[in-house]
């Protein structure tokens, strides 16, 4: 009998894929990383069911920093797989999801009962279908050039960021009744829409260089509303979230200035679908 396995019996083990004892470090530190977001995702679902509202708004957006670090951090130490994209979607459903609607009832949507659990579902619904449209975006192998510059619609992290606006009003007084429950409700059905919608939504992605002279004014001011941010969190969140909303048209005007003309901003989805179809 031989001392060495056969091909087949190594084609078996290496289907199972690497030992945990061949896997380098540097490939961990990322699936770590989202392991934490899935934590406080989930976390702040408990602190929900606790009552502890802040505590819960606060993890959800913990879970939407990390998830923002992680790929950072995966490009940065060389660690990409797909193992890790695959981890880093099915974390993104329960983050942005999940927990922000399930947050969202707890606190004030379950006060309309049906209803507001119709806006709740509709919202996690809506969140995993924008994940599955910007995965299948991120591999198609034709790429149109705004692709670099604009999203096409909210998206995911952002919208749960946006849905828990209703939470932050009630931190600086807006009491949860009966009647802010059915606005509430409205309210993240249209953060749902907009999750789904073609709305072209500028990314942040474009590379733009910064002017050597506006490099410490920046930094001053990132370090002022990191400030803002710590000392007046719900204030700062209500007017980033009313920003955001009122950036939305002229990100869309930007793109149509741009870009605009014929079906060039559904080409690449398209083509995808219809290489999936018969």
């Amino acid at each position: 009998m031989s001392d060495h396995p056969d091909k087949s019996e190594e084609e078996h083990l290496s289907a199972r894929g690497p030992r945990l004892k061949e896997i380098p470090l540097r490939l961990i530190i990322p699936n770590l990383i989202t392991v934490l977001a899935i934590c406080a995702g989930l976390t702040g679902i408990r602190f929900a069911i606790e009552f502890r509202y802040e505590l819960a708004v606060q993890m959800v957006l913990i879970a939407a920093l990390l998830d923002g670090i992680d790929g950072r951090v995966a490009r940065l130490l060389k660690a990409s797989t797909k193992f890790g994209g695959q981890m880093d979607s099915l974390a993104d459903i329960i983050n942005f999801g999940v927990a922000p609607a399930l947050v969202l009832y707890i606190f004030a949507l379950d006060r309309i009962h049906s209803l507001g659990w119709i806006a709740a579902m509709a919202f996690a619904i809506c969140s995993g279908l924008r994940l599955a449209r910007f995965n299948v975006m991120a591999e198609s192998a034709v790429k149109a050039p705004w692709q670099s510059e604009f999203f096409v619609g909210v998206p995911a992290p952002a919208g749960a960021f946006l849905v828990l606006a209703p939470v932050y009003l009630s931190f600086l007084g807006m009491q949860p009744t009966a009647t802010t429950a059915y606005f509430s409700a409205v309210y993240t059905l249209i953060i749902g829409a907009l999750l789904i919608s073609r709305v072209p939504v500028w990314s942040g992605k474009s590379g733009t260089r910064i002017p050597r002279g506006y490099t410490l004014p920046l930094i001053m001011a990132v370090v002022l509303l990191v400030a803002i941010l710590m000392v007046y969190p719900w204030q700062t969140l209500v007017v980033a979230v009313a920003c955001y909303l009122i950036s939305l048209p002229f990100g869309a005007r930007a793109w149509q200035k741009k870009y605009g003309g014929g079906d060039a901003f559904s080409a690449p989805e398209e083509q995808d679908i219809q290489a999936d179809g018969p």
